[in-house]
């Protein structure tokens, strides 16, 4: 996961973004047009709602049962021949995947799109023992390319357009032609002549888990290109990084959540590839399958009664499309793994509230979010929980708002304090005033009126007018 407390906080990452119109320009085309299609292919099942609360049901019974859930797991992958590793955190997963490549003596991997592996860094920490991970889903490869970081959980690249891509691919790819066209399929082909070397000569590939049955050890992998299921059959040695959130318990529950996650992501009725194995096969795919169980802060989350509800997120970003914060500033702003609404919650409770800094507070609460995700995830009743907690914690360290709002309380609850601190309010004023508004507030309150004005105070009270006429 993106370092947070590295990152610039939320609103100067967002002013940033709003003052790149070709951004906007991106985020909005995009956002909308998946935000259309989304609507219709959900509005095709007069059931949807029903499907919606049992994947909602579902996912609240493997948080109830998730330590039970995840030993059957197990179980069930070392029966099949798998091995399962432990990860109480990033720098455990890296190191596992690392030594797992080393003990091959590989030096390039290939690497299915996991969010699960961009939030423990293993590119870089796998960078710095000398191995190569190339990104193979397309939109990961060209943030790779460009030295840049994912904006968008379903679409990576979203924030570029089709000319971008095309000046990355000249700069960076061998096999693209000098007269090199921003034709979608001349850039897709580019791309795929340079993935097909790699898939041939890769002896490990890496992916992440959509889901993980738990009664038969199952891994999933659901994707639109079909370079996932090329990562995961061609290698000799294949590496799944799951976060344990993934569980489900039955092999039956398959069919509430592939019939969820298209149709919220990519607004398709059913994935064009959805990759299932089940440890290794004689003949058949890689000959050897290591799972690794990544906790990561998960366990943190899990405790906290109300906020729990974010682990139940299958990472469709529905409510990234929704979001009238996330079109307009983008994922980089949020300087994490997880954008949008779903990372507003996600990773302050990852990483703790102190490192989020005000993440929690990049929401308009409008409830677009909750409307949206598949699994019922009620995003604003989180985000106020966890300003709560924000503002709680900062209550305990006497911190400048707290002090502000408890010498207002004492104001407000004496009726001659209070009518004292209007008629002192009233003097101050009038120096600020300008065209009947209070436009700039000096000292610290300039923050607060940067984005709003303030009608000035009347010269006379209610209670003063009121005692001229008793």
């Amino acid at each position: 996961m993106t370092d947070a407390a590295a990152h610039p906080p939320f609103p100067q990452a967002a002013r940033a973004a709003l003052a790149n119109s070709q951004l906007r320009h991106n985020l909005g085309h995009a956002t909308h047009a998946i935000r259309a299609k989304r609507a219709q292919a959900v509005g095709e099942l007069p059931d949807w709602q029903e499907l919606r609360e049992a994947g909602r049901a579902l996912k609240e019974r493997v948080l109830r049962h998730l330590d039970q859930h995840l030993l059957e797991l197990e179980a069930a992958v070392q029966r099949a021949g798998g091995v399962v590793h432990w990860a109480r955190d990033a720098a455990e997963c890296n190191r596992i995947v690392g030594d797992v490549i080393a003990g091959h003596g590989a030096e390039e991997v290939v690497k299915a799109k996991s969010l699960t592996t961009e939030e423990t860094k293993l590119n870089e920490a796998l960078a710095e023992r000398g191995i190569r991970a190339w990104e193979t889903d397309l939109a990961q490869l060209i943030v790779q390319l460009g030295d840049d970081m994912p904006s968008h959980i379903l679409v990576p690249a979203i924030h570029k357009n089709r000319e971008e891509i095309r000046e990355l691919f000249l700069r960076t790819l061998s096999a693209a032609p000098d007269d090199l066209s921003n034709d979608p399929r001349e850039l897709a082909e580019v791309a795929r002549r340079h993935l097909r070397a790699l898939f041939l000569q890769s002896r490990v590939g890496i992916s992440g888990v959509n889901f993980a049955v738990a009664e038969t050890g199952t891994v999933s992998v659901v994707e639109s290109e079909g370079n996932g299921r090329m990562c995961t059959t061609l290698p000799e040695v294949l590496i799944s990084v799951m976060g344990i959130e993934k569980v489900i318990p039955a092999w039956q529950d398959l069919e509430v959540f592939l019939q969820l996650l298209p149709r919220s992501s990519t607004a398709e009725r059913m994935n064009p590839y959805t990759s299932l194995w089940t440890g290794v096969s004689e003949g058949d795919g890689p000959r050897e399958f290591h799972l690794v169980l990544v906790d990561n802060g998960r366990t943190n989350v899990l405790a906290d009664a109300l906020g729990r509800q974010a682990l139940r997120c299958i990472r469709c970003s529905a409510c990234l499309n929704v979001c009238p914060v996330y079109e307009r500033t983008g994922g980089h702003a949020y300087g994490s793994t997880y954008p949008g609404p779903i990372g507003a919650i996600l990773t302050p409770m990852l990483t703790g509230l102190d490192r989020a800094g005000s993440l929690p507070y990049a929401s308009s609460l409008c409830g677009a979010c909750y409307e949206v995700c598949p699994v019922a995830i009620d995003i604003p009743r989180v985000l106020v929980h966890l300003r709560h907690e924000a503002v709680t914690r900062s209550a305990r360290r006497l911190s400048p708002e707290p002090l502000s709002m408890r010498a207002l309380a004492r104001v407000f609850a004496d009726r001659r304090r209070y009518e004292a601190a209007q008629k002192a309010g009233r003097l101050a004023q009038w120096p600020l005033a300008r065209g009947g508004k209070l436009e700039r507030l000096p000292g610290p309150l300039a923050g607060w009126s940067s984005a709003r004005d303030l009608r000035p105070m009347p010269r006379q009270s209610f209670r003063d007018w009121w005692r001229e006429r008793s």
